[in-house]
């Protein structure tokens, strides 16, 4: 991630809307969500986990939750999506993504809480990880999915990506999206004005 400073990218967050118009608040994860983090993904349901994480978990092993806890470590970024339950942030979703500079590709992944899902969370987090990939210069978006997993490709053919054979695995389907969008046409208002900013400075690693 060559294009903005880590201060910077702690500066972000967006607030989307459910299908009902609840404010859901995106934002990158800080080391004081590791518990909040951890007890997401354990109530998830085990069929949700393991469509997240291609496996049977119970929970985040120690090295992968410190891995989603730290912003900007290997180039790799997560992001939760909260909402205030009774006055309590709850996280409702994440997603992890990554961007590879030489091929100008953005990986991602996500999981939405059980329990919210059906409430057009995804269909907004994905469409801000397309303003995300836009932003920092990202000409391809993607990610890999059981092919048993039927929420997720609903999603991601409903949100206009195409799909084909993932490679080294064929129980995974991989899902794709071309994008190409200038600055001045990023939907969301934080994140073009994060392209903007990047096209008018030297890029400053964090």
């Amino acid at each position: 991630m060559t294009a903005f400073r880590l201060d910077d990218l702690r500066q972000h967050s967006d607030v989307l809307r459910s299908r009902r118009g609840e404010a859901v608040t995106v934002r990158f994860v800080e080391p004081r969500d590791a518990d909040g983090i951890q007890n997401y993904f354990r109530g998830l349901s085990a069929r949700s986990r393991y469509n997240r994480f291609f496996g049977a978990i119970s929970e985040l092993p120690p090295g992968q939750l410190d891995r989603f806890i730290h912003v900007g470590e290997a180039d790799q970024f997560s992001v939760i999506a909260t909402i205030l339950v009774d006055g309590h942030e709850t996280i409702v979703g994440e997603a992890r993504y990554a961007f590879d500079f030489e091929t100008s590709s953005f990986e991602f992944g996500l999981s939405i809480d059980d329990r919210w899902q059906g409430h057009g969370i995804g269909a907004a987090l994905l469409k801000n990880l397309e303003c995300r990939a836009a932003a920092v210069g990202a000409s391809r978006l993607f990610g890999d999915t059981l092919r048993s997993n039927d929420a997720m490709i609903a999603l991601a053919k409903k949100s206009g990506y195409a799909f084909s054979n993932s490679p080294g695995d064929w129980k995974l389907v991989r899902f794709g999206k071309e994008i190409n969008l200038a600055p001045h046409d990023i939907p969301c208002a934080s994140w073009k004005l994060a392209a903007l900013s990047r096209m008018s400075s030297p890029a400053i690693a964090g």
